[in-house]
């Protein structure tokens, strides 16, 4: 029974690994180089030069946390550090600095997925957005102490809202495809202690 537990939450890690690894690589393809108009909003930047920036869910950091509240076995923190220090670079974020939020956030709420599995869905939904708002501010302030050039504060929020609106379809697709559904009552993981 040990090794049916210990091959299911390396099954899980390989496949947060390739889903992962498969949205990155998606969001670096240039599917389309013209953003339809509404996932799109024109920016002015600081020269007056008008952009027009496409708005997209973070669909990663979505999929972490659903993993990380439901199958809290199969995202370990250095995996999470791991990911998204990979995609700091790739995207050309300050290294580190979302990855420490993330993680952060991905182990707030490992600590919590025991009270949030008896909750209903829109407890867990509510936990979810007030975490992402948290970090997605907790960036924005270090980096304007740092005085690092950022995205306008209004792409930044209709970001924030569409990721959160976003949240029970992510969790939906990965209990639907994936199984990644709430632990039941009682189960435990590899090394016994319950999920």
């Amino acid at each position: 029974m040990a090794e049916a537990l210990t091959d299911r939450v390396w099954s899980g890690r390989a496949l947060f690994v390739a889903l992962a690894l498969a949205l990155v690589f998606v969001a670096l393809l240039p599917l389309n180089t013209l953003p339809h108009s509404w996932v799109s909003m024109d920016v002015t930047d600081a020269g007056g030069t008008i952009a027009r920036h496409a708005i997209w869910p973070d669909l990663l950091l979505l999929v972490t946390l659903v993993w990380a509240i439901r199958r809290p076995d199969h995202v370990p923190v250095l995996l999470v550090g791991a990911v998204f220090l990979l995609t700091d670079m790739l995207f050309d974020r300050p290294p580190g600095l979302w990855t420490a939020c993330v993680v952060i956030l991905t182990e707030t709420l490992r600590a919590r997925a025991g009270a949030l599995r008896n909750q209903p869905f829109l407890v867990e939904w509510m936990t979810v957005a007030f975490g992402i708002a948290a970090i997605t501010i907790g960036a924005r302030t270090v980096l304007s102490v740092a005085l690092v050039p950022q995205a306008p504060v209004a792409l930044t929020l209709v970001e924030l809202v569409i990721t959160v609106l976003v949240y029970p379809v992510v969790a939906a697709a990965a209990f639907l495809v994936f199984g990644i559904g709430r632990p039941a009552p009682g189960e435990v993981d590899a090394t016994g202690r319950p999920l």
